[in-house]
């Protein structure tokens, strides 16, 4: 689904164009959570948080104060974006993978020359009426840059046909998403991002090992907005699908992993029960859960190996002083992809 903001027309939600992947989105989440529920453990792909509810409650997870990541990101961002500028390079498209709130953007659009700001900009988020929000609101603050919103699932390399220009393109994917797939996703994502970014790049947001308590607190926070936006998920089925989870009976979950450095949330079932979901019954042990994501930590040296695996050259790294976060400057090879 995409949509054009330029100039002095803006379109409105209702103008952006639909396309044929995104009228089965629903029936995608219907098949994918009968899959998940059906198979043990249990589990459910974290792309399915982001509706209308997940994004805004998502965006407060990013203000919370055990939630490092987004500001520490942002510091980063903040201090070294004429460095990350100079890496793109003049007049370059930017595509922008599960773009959000589109806010991380207006850091690396601020560090541009006004002769050498980007051409055009192509946000991906699979929450159609928060990214057309966020885009609306992007151009009417950046009046001359051409705002393209993609609703799009990026792991689908179809649903992003429509990226199409014959200037530099790169890459940008802040927020440690990269650590909500695990290593094959991970690794598939980048030689993704490398066919379709060949001859640009890629800046990459990773967070990286660091003390358990630090994680465990960033993932359970004292409000239970996290809690409340792993339990959105049941939520959404129940309004979209006619599920009948009772939210009351399942229990936030997260916990840090250190022998797979990885960060998972669960929702626990606080005792036996059974979900009725599109005709099929899905009966729970009490203590039983839902796998609803993971989030990877990394190693700097192993992140860059990664990426040198998928195609690209591993440039710059940004860190905090706290080596807390890194953001990496990723080189992607012309002739990766090429037809």
């Amino acid at each position: 689904m995409y949509g054009t903001f330029e100039g002095s027309r803006q379109a409105g939600a209702s103008e952006l164009v639909r396309s044929p992947e995104k009228m089965r989105a629903a029936d995608g989440f219907e098949r994918d959570l009968i899959a998940g529920l059906s198979t043990t453990p249990r589990g459910i792909a974290p792309k399915y948080f982001y509706d209308a509810a997940g994004s805004a409650l998502f965006d407060r997870i990013c203000t919370l104060p055990e939630y490092y990541p987004t500001r520490t990101e942002l510091s980063i961002l903040a201090c070294h974006a004429r460095a990350m500028a100079e890496c793109i390079g003049p007049r370059s498209d930017i595509v922008e993978f599960g773009a959000g709130s589109l806010e991380k953007i207006r850091l690396l659009l601020n560090a541009f020359s006004p002769h050498d700001a980007p051409r055009r900009y192509f946000p991906v988020d699979i929450s159609a009426e928060h990214l057309a929000a966020s885009a609306r609101k992007l151009h009417a603050d950046y009046p001359g840059l051409h705002v393209q919103p993609v609703v799009a699932d990026y792991m689908q390399e179809e649903q992003l046909a429509g990226i199409v220009s014959r200037e530099r393109r790169v890459g940008f994917f802040p927020g440690s998403t990269i650590g909500n797939f695990d290593p094959n996703e991970a690794a598939a994502f980048l030689r993704l991002a490398a066919r379709l970014l060949r001859g640009g790049g890629l800046l990459v947001g990773v967070d990286l090992v660091k003390d358990p308590a630090i994680l465990h607190r960033a993932y359970n926070d004292d409000q239970g907005v996290t809690a409340a936006f792993n339990l959105n998920v049941l939520q959404r089925a129940n309004k979209e699908l006619g599920a009948d989870f009772d939210l009351c009976r399942f229990a936030h979950y997260a916990f840090y992993e250190p022998m797979k450095q990885r960060v998972e949330m669960h929702l626990v079932s606080r005792g036996a029960q059974t979900v009725r979901l599109s005709g099929n019954l899905f009966a729970f042990q009490e203590g039983e859960s839902i796998h609803t994501e993971n989030s990877q930590k990394f190693t700097i040296e192993g992140f860059r190996a990664l990426a040198r695996s998928t195609g690209f050259e591993p440039g710059p790294v940004w860190t905090d002083e706290a080596k807390l976060f890194s953001v990496h400057w990723l080189e992607s090879s012309p002739g990766i992809g090429r037809d």
